[in-house]
């Protein structure tokens, strides 16, 4: 996914991404002067946020909502809404073109980005990316920059070696696999078991309303955690 912040999330730039085949996942501007397509109607995200009921209580999302994005040959896309951190009051808003994803998934992934804005932060305000090289050569740029990544590189695995136990040798991989296996999908599953065991003990539950329950429970359990339950089973 390309991932980028409301400076550039216009349509036309969404769009040349996607005509690459590549998805975005970007955060748009409040702005009235951009539209999107949504029941008919061309509304900015002020409008389409304005018309729609948000959901209450502890949810990672106030608003979903699917629209079509660009004047010409307009695509879809989901606007994904959420609570501010910074401020209880004011609200984001993400768009992402990948519709197969969840709400859930889209604010994992773009908080992703925040990585690669310490990564272009460090080098170019510890590792002299831009008061470095000063030639207008194209080749010598290009060959400035691979410099100053190869430096951050080689300081990335010196912290990892120095302060990292993922670097104990191949064994611990071995161990980390294992563990991961445990502590994740098995302990998981464990649970679940002793969770319908009380239910059926406490409450005499028959074994229809058991698996209704269960079934009903792991629908609302974000897309990895399901995954962790039935790894075999493809989530839709």
């Amino acid at each position: 996914y390309v991932l980028f912040d409301c400076w550039f999330a216009n349509p036309a730039q969404i769009q040349a991404i996607k005509e690459k085949k590549l998805d975005v996942i970007a955060m748009i501007k409040k702005s009235s002067r951009i539209k999107y397509e949504y029941n008919g109607e061309k509304l900015s995200i002020k409008e389409i946020y304005s018309r729609n009921k948000k959901r209450r209580g502890r949810s990672k999302y106030l608003l979903s909502v699917d629209v079509m994005l660009g004047k010409e040959n307009s695509i879809p896309a989901k606007i994904v809404c959420v609570r501010n951190k910074a401020n209880r009051k004011d609200w984001l808003a993400f768009v992402c073109t990948d519709m197969s994803l969840s709400e859930e998934e889209i604010i994992r992934i773009y908080g992703k980005r925040w990585q690669i804005e310490v990564f272009f932060k460090t080098c170019k305000s510890m590792l002299n990316l831009i008061g470095e090289c000063h030639s207008l050569s194209y080749d010598a740029l290009t060959a400035h920059t691979a410099i100053v990544f190869t430096r951050y590189m080689l300081l990335a695995l010196e912290q990892r070696q120095n302060s990292d136990q993922r670097t104990l040798g191949e064994l611990f991989f071995y161990l980390a696999d294992e563990m991961a296996d445990i502590t994740f999908s098995r302990s998981f599953y464990i649970l679940m078991e002793a969770l319908v065991a009380s239910l059926q003990e406490i409450l005499k539950l028959t074994d229809d309303q058991i698996s209704e329950f269960v079934t009903d429970f792991e629908s609302r359990l974000p897309e990895y955690l399901q995954k962790a339950l039935h790894p075999t089973v493809s989530v839709a």
